[in-house]
């Protein structure tokens, strides 16, 4: 199971929300790609990008940013969401070096896009399921819908999604820990592997997740925690590799 750690991008500089309100936004840092370095040498193995403005405006806004880290961190994959909608960001970013894309909103509005992008563009595609009381959220988390996160899971069980990230939206950034059961029911849904999202406040988090990896969750993204010290980023991968492989 991956330790991820979560680099939102608001007006080119690194942000964490609270429950993805853009008005109470906490600044990290102005250096994205210094940001980068520093998670990759506490041994990342995968980055989580967020355009934060490109998902309430449904296309990409920090393009500048996430290019300086894609560059800055050539050897680490990187998965990239917020504001994807259409098949020319999807081809941009790819042959920037972006290896996922993840497409949230326009799943949910536009399944068929996700299918077509996944014969397109096959092993490089990851649904986002943003989830408010177990229903589905869009545009920035400012619509929620009236479809079950698992049922939205089930609809891209044959699309050929690489993984599906999880988000509950009331843990996020409020450091209250991670909704494993919610998780957990993601993961039955469907074959496709899930990675969580929300809430992840330290070891106990990564442990309650690392125990159910042969149900499909397959990693863990962590930001305010890791900023605010309260996860340490090396210490979490090592105790879920720890744990998966006594499995």
């Amino acid at each position: 199971m991956l330790v991820i750690p979560a680099i939102d991008l608001k007006d080119g500089q690194c942000v964490r929300l609270r429950r993805g309100l853009m008005e109470d936004s906490t600044v990290f840092s102005d250096d994205p790609a210094g940001t980068a370095l520093e998670w990759a040498g506490q041994g990342a193995r995968r980055l989580h990008l967020v355009d934060l403005n490109g998902a309430f405006e449904g296309e990409p806004v920090n393009g500048d940013a996430i290019e300086s880290i894609v560059d800055a961190v050539p050897q680490l994959p990187v998965q990239i969401g917020g504001g994807i909608r259409d098949m020319q960001t999807i081809e941009r970013y790819l042959k920037r070096g972006v290896r996922w894309v993840i497409i949230g909103t326009a799943a949910v509005k536009d399944p068929e896009f996700v299918r077509s992008a996944c014969k397109e563009y096959p092993d490089h595609i990851v649904v986002g399921i943003d989830a408010k009381q177990g229903r589905v959220a869009t545009d920035g988390w400012a619509e929620v819908s009236e479809m079950e996160a698992p049922t939205l899971a089930r609809e891209f069980e044959a699309a050929g999604v690489s993984a599906i990230v999880y988000t509950d939206i009331d843990r996020d950034g409020m450091m209250q820990g991670v909704n494993v059961e919610a998780t957990r029911e993601m993961a039955r849904a469907s074959s496709i592997p899930i990675i969580a999202s929300g809430g992840i406040t330290n070891l106990e988090d990564i442990k309650a997740l690392a125990e159910h990896t042969r149900e499909g969750i397959i990693g863990a993204i962590t930001g305010r925690a890791i900023y605010e010290g309260t996860l340490d980023l090396g210490a979490a991968q090592h105790i879920a590799d720890e744990l998966v492989a006594g499995h």
